[in-house]
């Protein structure tokens, strides 16, 4: 797989795109697609999406040394009306130990960022996780490149 198509597919973040929803449900997996509600000016897009993948790399999984952006656990980030922040993700696997507090270790991150109201963080194992969706910091950190 070229570098380019893992950019693709791992956590793009863009909280400038008008939400559209046909084109956010084709949007292919790790594709984030976002609807901002209140008409923000590009500076302040920049600064959000700058301060909530600060806060997404805040959380590591225990089990793993890398933190779960640059792992790839991120499928989705959409801003919308009322600062809510909606994050979809996944787990390494299924059974992860940390399941059922993962999810809130990210909405509590997501929530310290100033704009962001209210963060609902769901998740998903369509499509599973795979090793591809890691970035080469993260490949790098595990020795795996």
């Amino acid at each position: 797989m070229s570098d380019d198509m893992t950019e693709r597919q791992r956590d793009l973040i863009d909280l400038s795109a008008p939400a559209e929803p046909e084109a956010h449900a084709a949007a292919e997996p790790g594709a984030a697609t976002s609807g901002v509600g209140p008409d923000l000016p590009p500076a302040e897009i920049e600064r959000i999406t700058h301060d909530v993948i600060a806060a997404l790399k805040s959380v590591h999984d225990p089990e793993i040394p890398a933190d779960i952006y640059e792992l790839g656990l991120i499928y989705q980030v959409d801003l919308e009306a009322e600062g809510l922040l909606k994050v979809e993700m996944t787990l390494t696997a299924p059974g992860c130990p940390v399941a059922g507090e993962m999810p809130i270790w990210v909405k509590d991150a997501c929530e310290t960022v100033d704009g962001v109201e209210r963060a609902d963080v769901s998740l998903t194992f369509d499509p599973p996780w795979t090793p591809d969706r890691m970035s080469e910091e993260a490949k790098l950190t595990l020795n795996m490149l």
